[in-house]
């Protein structure tokens, strides 16, 4: 299947580094990844909790979560990482697919969900795709979790579609300037 993507485009989006108050009072700080980064994320990785991996990522052990992090770190790919106290919290990443679209995936430590982090982490992301020139983003999530579906059309994302058991949703980016 093809990812659709609508017409009209969505704006308003800032690119890293960012900094903001979450809806606990942390300040967070949204940067891009460096490769100093990647012991920090696979231990924030390692932390996650079980029960909210989607889709088989992240993967579980440590030795899949180094593989799988040499994949979305890659230098074609774009990462922002949200920090808090000097350690990663959240991640977005947006990996190129086949057909010059960038695939979204986002993951917040349970710990720091439900206080805006991971609206800011995906804004900031999207931010910095538009300022490097990318137009169609699109990503997938489980149609049972509500809280993300709302989270991503709020930002500006349109369902484009419905596997049994994922909804398929996209955004295309006005140019920056």
């Amino acid at each position: 299947m093809t990812t659709q993507f609508p017409d009209e485009p969505v704006t308003g989006f800032s690119g890293p580094p960012r900094e903001f108050t979450d809806a606990e009072g942390r300040e967070i700080t949204v940067r891009e990844v460096t490769s100093n980064d990647t012991e920090a994320l696979v231990q924030m990785y390692v932390e996650f909790d079980p029960t909210d991996r989607a889709q088989g990522i992240p993967p579980s052990t440590e030795t899949a979560i180094r593989k799988w992090l040499d994949v979305v770190l890659s230098e074609d790919a774009l990462n922002v990482v949200g920090v808090h106290e000097g350690r990663p919290v959240g991640h977005v990443m947006l990996v190129p697919d086949r057909h010059g679209a960038y695939e979204l995936a986002i993951f917040v430590l349970q710990a720091y969900q439900g206080a805006h982090i991971g609206t800011e982490l995906v804004r900031t992301a999207l931010g910095l795709a538009q300022r490097e020139g990318i137009e169609c983003v699109w990503l997938t999530v489980e149609r049972w979790n509500t809280p993300a579906v709302a989270l991503y059309q709020k930002i500006g994302f349109e369902r484009t579609g419905d596997a049994s058991f994922e909804l398929e949703m996209s955004l295309r980016l006005a140019p920056d300037g």
